[in-house]
């Protein structure tokens, strides 16, 4: 997984798992920031959720085109710079519930998605092109492997540091979070009679009221509004670093940084021979195919931050017990994962040295989750919305080499499933992550309830399994597939059709409360059904129209089995 890898896939992946870690902070606590400090129920917040997520992930067609004409370097540089502005914005305090407080958000926002477009696809272009070299070509589906799981390991600390900031917030103002207080705390101050509930839910917190209940209200909503604050700020100063890394490890991948008068000099060294316009065509088609199963898979998969969040907030209990609660402790998931690599390294390594040390880790591994298991509170309480998003990052780091060594065997005996068919089975797979929710949601009465929070644990476990089956394979995919000249256009489309997904995510959200919870999962799981059901029967199409890569992209050696 490791070897034969150039030294500049581990700084852009160290750059971008810093700028990973800076959005998923902020996405982490999104939708609870603008359901607390602007007052906003499941259905508006979840629309402005998905249209800044469908802007993320559209704009990086726009910045692809534009680095095709000027410099993917010099768009990753200039989209970290236009990020920082936008996040250093949010962090700024501003009123509550105001329209102007409003305004200057989706400002931000817009600078965030604008900066992002320019970073996000262009830098794994760059990826893409490490691996241009003969030296390396081979590693290119464990490399894209690598990259993401850098991503995750960002994006698994991000809910921990999002709630450390929140609480730290509320303990200097002597407040506590109850997930309950802020919707109950602005329906107060819209006029709803509600003071006995509120003042209940204050109480059963072990907070006092003080002088009148509205002052109480716009206390709470106001700090809880500066912790979220903070965690925005958390993300100013991973972009910092995320700078720092890309410009000192610059000489790591000098290689691919072309300004636009020598590509095309370059182009035939790069790139392999010219494609013809109908070869062209047929590897854009087939790319466009794919491209509308990824749709689907991205509204299904980013409910995370949306009615997943809703109901880690409204349907799930916040205390766990057993083994359950130290999957709360991102330092007892960090021992995890890492004896998970520790016993890998064990079978695979051939030397003594090698074995004995990988042994000694795994046997610190178990000493300190035993350890966090005898410290750790027999009910863990409290727990916050946001912290289950820690799971989905951590499977993926744990399980990638699961999934490399899986489908490694399976190459070896020449039967690892094509990039496009690993794409249906990820469908199949995240219509069976719903199949969980429905069994969890049946017994609950409306959108209120207290459900274990091993379902949803649960659930993240399974849309891992999707998302490692469809992400970076897909990603390799595009990277090996698309025609040189248009290599940027066509990892923004990759976004662009993220981006249409991410809008669909509002679709849920809409229908949150409106419909029981057990068909809001089953209409998931019949788009999923469709979704694998499209993908399989243009199988042989993809595969045909794409069969002529390995003779006219020798370079990149893209395999028929990957197409």
């Amino acid at each position: 997984m490791f070897k034969n890898q150039p030294a500049g896939l581990y700084v852009l992946s160290l750059a971008n798992m810093g700028e990973r870690f800076g959005y998923y902070t902020m996405l982490a606590i999104f939708l609870l920031f603008l359901q607390a400090k602007f007052g906003f129920d499941a259905a508006v917040s979840g629309q402005i959720y998905a249209i800044f997520l469908a802007l993320v992930y559209f704009m990086p067609l726009i910045g692809g085109w534009v680095a095709d004409k000027w410099s993917f370097s010099k768009c990753v540089v200039t989209g970290i710079c236009i990020m920082f502005v936008g996040y250093l914005i949010m962090a700024i305090p501003t009123e509550i519930r105001s329209t102007s407080s409003l305004i200057v958000l989706c400002a931000a926002l817009a600078l965030i998605a604008v900066g992002t477009g320019l970073f996000k696809g262009n830098l794994q272009v760059m990826v893409g092109d490490l691996y241009n070299d003969p030296r390396y070509s081979s590693q290119r589906d464990s490399a894209f492997s690598i990259f993401y799981m850098a991503i995750n390991i960002g994006s698994m600390y991000a809910p921990m540091t999002a709630t450390a900031m929140c609480n730290m917030a509320m303990k200097g103002q002597g407040l506590v979070y109850n997930q309950k207080l802020p919707a109950l705390c602005n329906a107060y101050l819209d006029g709803h009679e509600n003071a006995a509930d509120l003042v209940a839910t204050i109480n059963e917190s072990g907070m006092q009221v003080g002088a009148s209940l509205g002052e109480f209200c716009l206390k709470y909503i106001d700090t809880l509004s500066t912790g979220y604050g903070y965690g925005f700020g958390v993300a100013c100063v991973s972009l910092i670093v995320s700078f720092l890394v890309y410009i000192i490890g610059r000489r790591a991948y000098a290689q691919v940084i072309t300004d636009k008068k020598s590509a095309s000099a370059a182009s035939a060294v790069n790139n392999g021979p010219e494609l013809t316009p109908s070869q062209t065509k047929s590897r854009i088609i087939a790319l466009l195919l794919v491209f509308a199963v990824v749709i689907f898979f991205w509204m299904v998969f980013h409910q995370n931050g949306a009615t997943l969040t809703e109901f880690a907030k409204s349907c799930t209990s916040p205390e766990a017990t057993g083994w359950t609660r130290i999957g709360f402790n991102v330092w007892a998931l960090t021992a995890i994962f890492i004896g998970v690599y520790a016993l890998f390294n064990l079978f695979q390594t051939r030397s003594n040295s090698g074995r004995a040390i990988s042994a000694l880790i795994l046997a610190a591994v178990a000493g300190a989750l035993v350890y966090i298991y005898n410290i750790t509170p027999e009910v863990v309480e409290g727990i916050q919305p946001q912290q289950y998003q820690q799971f989905n990052p951590f499977y993926v780091v744990a399980l990638t080499p699961v999934s490399l060594a899986l489908f490694g065997w399976l190459a070896s005996r020449k039967k690892e499933p094509s990039a496009p068919r690993k794409i249906g089975y990820g469908m199949v797979m995240a219509g069976i992550a719903y199949g969980v929710m429905v069994i969890g949601s049946l017994g609950l009465a409306g959108t209120q309830g207290a459900v274990s929070p091993n379902w949803l644990i649960s659930t993240y476990l399974l849309l891992t399994f999707a998302e490692l089956l469809l992400s970076p394979m897909g990603i390799s995919f595009v990277s090996k597939v698309a025609p040189p000249k248009y290599k940027g256009a066509m990892m923004g489309g990759w976004f662009a059709a993220t981006a249409i997904g991410n809008y669909l995510v509002s679709i849920p959200m809409l229908l949150w409360g409106k419909i029981s919870l057990a068909w809001l999962w089953g209409i998931l799981i019949i788009i999923c059904g469709i979704s694998a059901t499209f993908i399989f029967a243009i199988m042989k199409k993809l595969e045909a129209a794409t069969s002529d890569a390995p003779a006219l992209d020798p370079v990149d050696n893209v395999e028929d089995d990957a197409i």
